[in-house]
Order: structure tokens, then C-alpha cells, then sequence
């Protein structure tokens, strides 16, 4: 495998990294950055993605040896100092590893829903740690793909991905252009929409999770504070809410998402 050195933050080799600071340039490019050792590696496990190049310290290059050996001879790895992250991509990347890979096309959200039967839909949710929180859930609560609403973070941002602890790289998901009627066809397709919300006239979701259920389940969860819009809750089947101390205002987004599919997976 070739392995190229980098010589000085000014190298044209490493042009592309130089572009990582602004997400939507990058997605223009057709690419996506994944940032951190472990995350790189299940990238590279993983064996769907083309990985254009790597940018690694010695360190890096060394923990990620065994995978590096395995990926395409095309695949460019480039190596410089640990001091050269911040200059060559406004970052401090502090465990010395980035990726940058092809963005897959965009999932048909018809074909991502014909086989599922759990589903986590999002409205909102901007907040990259929180979205991938959202995903880290998502796979460890055997949730089948994730649909996103409007407002929504990019769950192939590099924070969102690093978050996740590389949950967004495997969980399918698909944007829902046509928001909220969109939802009207998740219902018709035979899931029942499932609300997370505070609002009155909601069940305790432990109530909820004892009653016998449809066999196809979407989790629908708003933005943090805003938390769903009416006309997005006015599509749901059924609403609950996770019962918390009176003098607690709300959980954190991730976490309330969690404890919701963890309940309504078992």
C-alpha cells in the first residue's frame, strides 16, 4: 500500500482536507469526513464506502495498520505531523486520523421502509451530538432506519459521525422532502406513528409499552426545547411521555430518544 508523506501544511496533496471546515462545501464535493480512529476504522470494515484518502499521524498510521492493508490500492493515505492537523484543517483532530469518502446516494425512502419495522423519525434536530446520539440509539436498540424531517443536522456531518460513534455510517436513513404529509404514507405503508412528546393528553410510556402494539412502530421526536411541531404531532397514532421529576423541565434529546426505543423494543 503507498503511503505518501506530507511535506508541510502546504502540500497539494492534501488540498481537500483544507475545505473540511465548511460541511456544505464538502457535501457540494460529494464527500463526507470521518474523524477518529475507531470511527475510521469501522469505516473501513465496513467495505461499503469508497475511501478516497486518509490523513493520519505516525500513530495513527501504526493502530490502523491491520485495516489499512486491506483497503483499495487507489485509496490514497497520506501522513504528516500531529502539530500539521490544525494548519492543513482549522481543527485540532486530536487522535491524528480523517477520511475523506464518496457520499453514497441518497436512500429511496420507500425502499428503506418496505423492509422495516421499527423506525425513529426525526423533526428538527439540528444538533449534530444530538443527532448522532440519536443514531448511537438507534443501533443499539435494533432500530431499523432513521427518516429525517425538515431541520435536520446531516447525519454524514463529521461531529454527527463521531458522535454516533460511527451509528450514522450504519443505520440506513432518508429525508422526507414533502413534510409533515409525508407522514400520512409512513401510516398508509402500516406503521403506527408513535409521538414523544410532553404535551397533554399523553400516555406514560411504560403504561404505553405494556399494551399490545401494532407490529410496525415509528418513534417520532422533535428538536430539543422546540420539541415537535402540532402539525407534525397532529399525524402521530398515539402519544407518550417518559414521566421525570416535577422539578426536572425535560431531558436531553438523545437520551429521552433512547429510553423511548428501548421500551417500545421490548
Amino acid at each position: 500500500m503507498p503511503i505518501e508523506r506530507v511535506s508541510g501544511t502546504g502540500d497539494s496533496r492534501v488540498a481537500e482536507y483544507r475545505r473540511m471546515s465548511d460541511p456544505e462545501l464538502v457535501r457540494r464535493c460529494g464527500l463526507f469526513v470521518a474523524e477518529g480512529r475507531l470511527v475510521v476504522r469501522r469505516l473501513l470494515d465496513d467495505g461499503r464506502y469508497r475511501v478516497r484518502s486518509l490523513l493520519v499521524n505516525d500513530a495513527a498510521l501504526r493502530s490502523l495498520a491491520p485495516v489499512i492493508a486491506r483497503i483499495e490500492p487507489s485509496t490514497k493515505i497520506y501522513v504528516c505531523a500531529a502539530d500539521d492537523f490544525i494548519h492543513i484543517t482549522g481543527h485540532d483532530i486530536h487522535r491524528g486520523c480523517l477520511a475523506l469518502v464518496e457520499r453514497p446516494a441518497a436512500a429511496v425512502v420507500d425502499d428503506l421502509l418496505a423492509p422495516a419495522r421499527r423506525l425513529v423519525i426525526l423533526e428538527g434536530v439540528a444538533n449534530a451530538d444530538n443527532l448522532g446520539g440519536v443514531f448511537r440509539n438507534a443501533a443499539g436498540f435494533g432500530v431499523d432506519a432513521v427518516v429525517l424531517g425538515p431541520g435536520c443536522c446531516d447525519p454524514l456531518y463529521r461531529k454527527a459521525i463521531r458522535t454516533s460513534m460511527a451509528a450514522t455510517l450504519r443505520v440506513p436513513f432518508a429525508t422526507l422532502a414533502d413534510w409533515p404529509q409525508a407522514l400520512r404514507r409512513i401510516r398508509a405503508l402500516g406503521f403506527a406513528i408513535v409521538a414523544l412528546s410532553p404535551r397533554e393528553a399523553s400516555d406514560d410510556l411504560d403504561d404505553f409499552a405494556r399494551r399490545p402494539r401494532p407490529p410496525r412502530l415509528a418513534l417520532l421526536v422533535g428538536a430539543e426545547g422546540a420539541g415537535l411541531s402540532v402539525e407534525a404531532e397532529r399525524f402521530a397514532d398515539y402519544r407518550v411521555r417518559i414521566p421525570i421529576a416535577p422539578e426536572i423541565d425535560s431531558l436531553n434529546l438523545a437520551v429521552a430518544a433512547g429510553i423511548a426505543m428501548y421500551r417500545l423494543g421490548r
